[in-house]
């Protein structure tokens, strides 16, 4: 029986997060399926609760990486344990593992006491988060809902909240994000001092001291603090300024390689700063980033108008905080 949110043509658009949400909300109890070209994924739950998660991509690698942190002498999966735990269907030479077989795999090792309940269902919360992690990210597919399935029948280990499963996997996701845009950036400044032939011998060692001052005018101390956590302390020194009247002899004291300037300020708004600065020798040619929470198209006009070199909108991430540094730093 295949329920009302099923959807059989193929490769609509999907929104996962909504997709779960409505699950959770209508206490459904079934299989999601969803499928892509290159993937599909099971999603089990009872009274809108995540039973169980898998994706067809390294359905055993996955479960054996999780299941070796719990317990290193679990067995190899292979062949033999596959017949052993009674996961195959068919002769030898037409053989293929039954539907759900990691879930039948995870019994079976409880069954075996290779690992306790408890553990089973420690195991499943990281698997599912893995696997959430996969299908939050899909664009385009089909999906289904089905009433009845294998894992029906079987021992039930956890009855996961849904909402926080997500919450985790979008945390992870965007952890992943941030380090992936600090290694880039850290890869832009390591190349950088490669192109300077007269700091090689001291590559290492100046790598491990600050490389570059970023200035930050900002009134808001909370940005500031943010601006500061986000910036690696081993690559930036971050000089910041919450007075913009003060703000252009500290910019000329500090000589920073960067400006992050905010736009809207008491007294001296960022545009009139901007152009001041300008208009100093010393930085005519110095990165001026314009931060703002302002979209509209007379405030990035107005930002050309000074000489601005980017605009960063508020609020921004880590990543495209750093994406917008390492495109302007020299």
């Amino acid at each position: 029986m295949t329920s009302s949110l099923g959807n059989n043509r193929l490769f609509n658009k999907l929104h996962p997060l909504s997709l779960l949400a409505q699950l959770k909300a209508k206490k459904i109890a079934g299989c999601l399926s969803v499928y892509t070209d290159i993937s599909y994924w099971s999603i089990y739950l009872e009274e809108g609760n995540l039973i169980y998660a898998t994706c067809s991509d390294k359905v055993f690698e996955r479960l054996e990486s999780h299941l070796h942190r719990l317990n290193p002498e679990i067995p190899a999966f292979n062949h033999t344990t596959y017949q052993q735990m009674g996961l195959i269907l068919g002769d030898q030479n037409h053989s293929q593992l039954i539907p759900n077989a990691d879930y039948h795999a995870i019994c079976w090792l409880v069954n075996q006491e290779y690992i306790t309940s408890t553990q089973a269902g420690i195991l499943i919360e990281e698997i599912a988060v893995e696997v959430l992690e996969s299908f939050i990210s899909v664009k385009a597919g089909k999906y289904n809902l089905n009433a009845n399935h294998s894992l029906n029948e079987l021992e039930k280990f956890c009855h996961l909240d849904l909402q926080l499963i997500v919450a985790k996997c979008q945390q992870n996701l965007i952890e992943k994000q941030n380090i992936q845009g600090q290694k880039s950036l850290t890869d832009t400044v390591i190349n950088q001092k490669k192109l300077q032939p007269e700091n090689r011998e001291d590559d290492l060692s100046e790598l491990q001291q600050t490389s570059y001052t970023i200035a930050c005018i900002d009134d808001s101390q909370a940005v500031l603090n943010a601006i500061k956590h986000f910036l690696d302390a081993k690559i930036f020194s971050v000089v910041t300024i919450n007075d913009p009247i003060k703000a252009l002899m500290q910019i000329i004291r500090s000589k920073p390689d960067l400006i992050l300037l905010d736009v809207e300020m008491p007294n001296l708004d960022g545009y009139e700063l901007c152009s001041l600065l300008r208009k100093h020798s010393g930085f005519k040619n110095t990165p001026i980033i314009m931060v703002t929470s302002r979209k509209g198209f007379v405030d990035k006009a107005k930002a050309k108008i000074v000489r601005s070199s980017g605009y960063l909108t508020k609020p921004f991430t880590r990543t495209e905080l750093l994406k917008m540094v390492s495109k302007h730093i020299s």
